[in-house]
């Protein structure tokens, strides 16, 4: 189910940010292999020029990662409906994700229906990312924290998304998914689907080699 986003007039776009051009970016991904229709609404609905600098807005529906500053990137769309794609397999309602960014990844989940809770170690982005929720309109829980030890007040979650890479998996990540739950992270390269069961085990798939920002220790203020 999609959630109802209630846009600002201008939201939609013109030239590089027309539907024509999102309509592009869908042929694409379909091409690389999305397939849950779903997701493709998602992609060609949510306003991904929105989350990026205005200088970068013409290149907001290339398949490519984009800067955001502070060092990070507003992940590859690919990237974002494979993920999100990845999540939707057992049907979640509650999901947490480690690295706001600059909220796309966050604000698509939401835009499908799913209770999102996420949480971002650098304060600018945050407040960035905080700023598009209410844009949007998108109720989206949002946490100002080490992204490392996940948010374990609200634990369990149905699913994790983590949007930084690591050598190993974060221990407290996979104590807070659930039972059933599904845990989608980029882990040495790769980008993984981790499925925990009934009896604690975790199941694993290697989706694709990816390439991630790491996931970095600590918060900063800036």
């Amino acid at each position: 189910m999609v959630s109802r986003m209630r846009l600002q007039p201008d939201a939609l776009g013109v030239g590089m940010t027309s539907q024509r051009a999102r309509d592009r970016l869908i042929e694409r991904l379909r091409e690389q292999g999305v397939h849950d229709e779903r997701v493709l609404v998602a992609v060609r609905t949510l306003p991904r020029h929105l989350f990026v600098d205005e200088a970068l807005a013409a290149r907001a529906y290339e398949d490519t990662a984009l800067p955001i500053g502070h060092g990070q990137t507003i992940s590859q769309p690919w990237v974002v409906a494979k993920m999100t794609e990845a999540v939707l397999e057992t049907q979640p309602k509650t999901v947490l994700e480690i690295g706001t960014g600059s909220g796309y990844q966050a604000a698509m989940l939401a835009a499908l229906g799913l209770q999102v809770y996420t949480v971002e170690r650098i304060g600018d982005l945050l407040r960035g990312a905080r700023k598009r929720f209410r844009k949007l309109n998108l109720e989206i829980r949002s946490r100002h924290d080490d992204g490392r030890v996940g948010w374990a007040e609200h634990a369990p979650f149905d699913a994790i998304v983590v949007t930084a890479g690591a050598a190993a998996l974060e221990p407290a990540l996979v104590e807070q998914l659930a039972p059933g739950g599904t845990l989608v992270a980029p882990v040495a390269g790769q980008l993984l689907r981790l499925r925990k069961t009934s009896d604690g085990d975790i199941e694993q798939i290697n989706l694709a080699p990816v390439s991630f920002v790491p996931l970095l220790a600590g918060i900063v203020d800036g």
